[in-house]
């Protein structure tokens, strides 16, 4: 279906309310989430040279989901992968795909103490997404230590959406992923640009899946 407005040259910066906001028009007008979510995990895909061995590390939300489609496509091209889950929750679509993901053989299991990623190439930070805000505690924080000290030991971090651990409207966080390349999906949200993000953010990727934008950029007429 055609656009009901035209689009901006330039990407828009959208606070985290008007990113839902306009995620929640797109999906009940245009496209399906689970559609978007292809989407975005495709997008990440085809923004980093893959190679070696990957970990995928998961949380509980569509940030996570993400991370499973992009699971999919390594798989699907070859590269060896492994999912791993911290905390044990799926949102519906994101469940949606990890099922696809056992379907498809791809290993995984439940981060935890014992956990161990010295063994991989790259690390895909897919635990929080830009609506975070807050301390980072429990077996997520110690999942962003791991990221990180696997990161100083020379493996590359590519962190879904915005850096784990970031507020997507201000960018603070006292503990958070620090990334090789972070790949926006949609539009940009300011705690891509603000606060630490210039600190723990290596490159930054925006990457367009469709969404339309509202709010205070644009209102739909």
């Amino acid at each position: 279906m055609k656009h009901p407005y035209e689009l901006p040259d330039v990407t828009p910066v959208l606070s985290v309310a008007d990113m839902r906001r306009s995620d929640a028009y797109t999906i009940a007008h245009f496209t399906d989430s689970k559609t978007l979510m292809y989407r975005a995990g495709k997008g990440i895909f085809d923004s980093f040279p893959w190679h070696g061995r990957v970990a995928v590390v998961c949380g509980g939300g569509n940030n996570a989901g993400d991370g499973y489609v992009l699971a999919l496509l390594l798989a699907a091209a070859g590269i060896d992968c492994k999912i791993y889950l911290v905390g044990g929750k799926f949102s519906d679509d994101g469940a949606y795909y990890f099922e696809k993901c056992k379907e498809s053989g791809i290993p995984y299991e439940y981060f935890g103490a014992a956990t161990d990623f010295s063994g991989f190439d790259i690390l895909v930070d897919c635990i929080f997404g830009t609506g975070f805000h807050g301390e980072v505690r429990g077996e997520a924080a110690d999942a962003i230590r791991k990221i990180n000290a696997r990161g100083k030991a020379g493996a590359a971090v590519v962190s879904a959406d915005i850096n784990s651990g970031l507020d997507g409207d201000t960018g603070e966080g006292d503990l958070c992923v620090c990334s090789t390349l972070t790949v926006s999906i949609g539009f940009y949200q300011p705690g891509h640009f603000c606060g630490r993000a210039r600190e723990v953010i290596g490159s930054l990727v925006c990457r367009d899946i469709g969404i339309l934008p509202l709010g205070e950029i644009l209102e739909y007429r």
